[in-house]
């Protein structure tokens, strides 16, 4: 297997970071194929997408699923019955934190990986002129920027909050934040952000919004914050942990995901993060910067080696 293994990674689709996972892996790794038909090893990046994949594919090859997250609040027992039943293809399971690991570990007895994914450090980077950064995206170079750059409205309404990422806790820090900083702007990046530009609009709280925009651009985006805030209830990462942290971007975040793994102590909190969180830009950068590519792939590859 070690050999001449192929792995074939399902295609999310999804405008999310899996794709862009797929597609660091594919551009840095020989041992990968398009073709189903071709491969040894079934990687399940995007485990919802499954079905998409025949039984009798599901049953030849070796398959590894990813978990990233599980929101309990919407693990009913239809979602519960789904992962029984992919369950049984399964031969073992990857999972980017320990947090999502306590909540696999109860639903199956195949074994599981955990791996944080990589943080591609060519394109998340620290920026020492950021002054002109600011000019360039018409940002006053005195606004206390803050950031959020993932989804927060649930998509079969584009009205609601998505709360398991906690967008509601946003807006109350931010407007605990505004009491402090007179020159506050919040600058919001990816889709689904009506939620929160709602919330932004209706508290009078200036903002920008770049909707359809690159890694690249996200980049620059981290250069020009004073902080960025992770609110969220239920994390597998999120990638914005990583990425601060290799672009040493100041953040602070709720005990979720990769929090407790990447960021010093002090920059966690579970209630007022403005008030009982700081960032440590340093202590991120050193925790974060051995999972850039490739050594941050090195412990995918032997999960990969891994014989039942």
């Amino acid at each position: 297997m070690k050999n001449n293994y192929k792995i074939y990674i399902n295609n999310p689709r999804e405008s999310w970071i899996t794709d862009r996972f797929r597609k660091e892996w594919i551009d840095n790794n020989k041992d990968v194929t398009k073709f189903l038909f071709k491969s040894s090893i079934i990687w399940l990046i995007a485990p919802w997408q499954w079905e998409n994949i025949s039984t009798s594919q599901l049953k030849s090859k070796k398959i590894v699923c990813t978990i990233h997250h599980i929101d309990e609040t919407k693990f009913d027992k239809k979602e519960r019955e789904n992962f029984a039943k992919r369950d049984l293809f399964v031969d073992f399971y990857h999972v980017p934190s320990i947090k999502t690991f306590n909540q696999v570990k109860d639903l199956t007895s195949k074994k599981i990986f955990i791996i944080p994914f990589w943080v591609n450090q060519n394109i998340f980077k620290d920026i020492k002129d950021k002054a002109n950064l600011r000019e360039r995206y018409k940002i006053d170079k005195n606004a206390f920027t803050v950031g959020s750059f993932q989804r927060d409205t649930e998509g079969y309404d584009l009205q609601s909050p998505k709360l398991s990422k906690g967008p509601d806790i946003f807006i109350d820090n931010i407007l605990k934040l505004r009491n402090t900083e007179k020159n506050l702007l919040v600058l919001l990046a990816g889709y689904r952000r009506q939620y929160m530009i709602s919330e932004l609009n209706k508290h009078n709280i200036p903002f920008m919004y770049f909707e359809r925009t690159s890694s690249e651009i996200i980049n620059d985006l981290y250069n020009c914050l004073n902080l960025y805030l992770v609110t969220s209830r239920v994390e597998g990462g999120p990638g914005a942990i990583t990425e601060c942290a290799i672009s040493k971007t100041p953040i602070i975040s709720r005990d979720v995901g990769l929090a407790s793994e990447f960021l010093h102590p002090s920059s966690i909190a579970n209630d007022d993060l403005i008030t009982n969180a700081k960032p440590n830009t340093s202590y991120a950068y050193e925790k974060t910067k051995h999972i850039s590519i490739p050594s941050g792939m090195e412990k995918f590859k032997e999960m990969f080696f891994y014989e039942n």
